[in-house]
């Protein structure tokens, strides 16, 4: 336990001794986000930030905690992981569409399916029992990995945001899976305190005013590993098991899920990027920069309180508790307007209740 916790101080060291290279690297090979319409940021800033997270993590697994793994699953996660680093390194120098992105995440997904093993096979669904996923197990898996890569990378908005609801989202995690989830492979856990500490590390360089961003490559590897975590609690998934994670990582799903209705709703293409994300909301709202990080750091925290209280709900009570996350989610998109002012049928059909009832005590 001891060298395990020292471990990881030597990772949160050694990702802030690495960051300032890694910057001045940025700006020698390009990988730079140059402000325009769409950027928050003034000035020229280096991107690529993910490698020193990346360096951090896989020294401290190789070298630091190597005999805490499975050592051929730790080779095959690398063998993904640097294809999904090369992806990042890649689009954040010369800009991928988002077309040749879902190739690298899809490739990469291959290899957590077929060389390291790790997918959903089996799922267990209330009245039905147990069904095993067969073929299906495999567009199922990359789906997965595909929309939680996705989702983190569209929430790295702000300075310091993707990374510490990374952070926030890991450490629920880690804690859920190893005191509440009985997953026998404890190492996960262990893997994920690994990213949290390099992540930590690299936070206060990232944190605003930034002075490096996280860039796709950090952005892609942060979400690819969590998706991948979260895969060892689906190998044999339940209710309980899909919904806990899916609670946890509530910021970048709901930001992602409602960034595609209101594109499909105001019949844009998917893929077309826009200011109406949840932190473009809040800044529009009035927050600053850093407000609006903190504000979102807080909902990233209540997700992850909510999602502790599944491990110790009857099946009953985690739905129940499910649709009151997600009545309360709907009336806080429609306040703020995530998919659009005047698209708000929730607070709309509470506001003709109200109106009806008030109608009748006046009678």
């Amino acid at each position: 336990m001891y060298r395990i916790i020292a471990s990881l101080f030597a990772t949160m060291i050694l990702s802030a001794i690495l960051t300032p290279f890694i910057r001045l690297l940025a700006f020698k090979v390009g990988a730079v986000d140059n402000p325009n319409a769409r950027r928050v940021n003034k000035v020229p800033m280096p991107t690529m930030g993910g490698l020193a997270i990346f360096l951090a993590f896989n020294v401290t697994n190789f070298l630091l905690l190597r005999k805490q793994y499975p050592i051929e699953q730790l080779w095959a996660l690398l063998l993904a992981e640097c294809i999904i680093l090369a992806t990042g390194i890649i689009d954040d120098i010369y800009e991928l569409k988002p077309r040749q992105k879902i190739y690298g995440i899809t490739l990469a997904a291959l290899v957590v399916f077929f060389v390291a093993k790790i997918k959903m096979t089996t799922i267990t669904l209330p009245f039905l029992g147990t069904v095993t996923l067969g073929w299906l197990s495999l567009p199922i898996t990359l789906i997965w990995i595909l929309a939680i890569t996705n989702a983190v990378n569209l929430i790295d908005g702000l300075d310091g945001l993707a990374t510490g609801v990374a952070i926030i989202a890991l450490s629920t995690s880690a804690v859920t899976g190893y005191f509440f989830l009985n997953v026998t492979n404890t190492f996960i856990s262990i893997m994920m305190f690994t990213l949290v500490a390099a992540l930590i590390g690299f936070l206060p360089y990232n944190f605003h005013p930034a002075k490096i961003y996280l860039g796709d490559t950090g952005s892609l590897f942060i979400g690819f590993m969590i998706s991948v975590f979260a895969l060892y609690g689906l190998k044999n998934a339940t209710f309980i098991t899909i919904i806990i994670p899916v609670i946890i990582l509530g910021v970048p799903i709901t930001d992602t899920v409602y960034a595609i209705l209101r594109r499909i709703l105001n019949k844009k293409p998917i893929s077309q990027a826009d200011k109406h994300h949840l932190h473009h909301r809040l800044m529009q709202m009035g927050l600053s920069h850093r407000q609006t990080v903190l504000v979102i750091y807080g909902i990233a925290l209540i997700f992850s309180s909510i999602s502790l209280l599944y491990p110790i709900s009857s099946f009953w009570g985690s739905v129940l508790l499910t649709v009151a996350t997600l009545l309360g989610l709907e009336i806080f998109v429609e306040v703020i307007g995530l998919v659009g002012e005047s698209r708000r049928p929730l607070l709309n059909f509470i506001k003709k209740i109200v109106l009806l009832s008030e109608n009748k005590i006046e009678k």
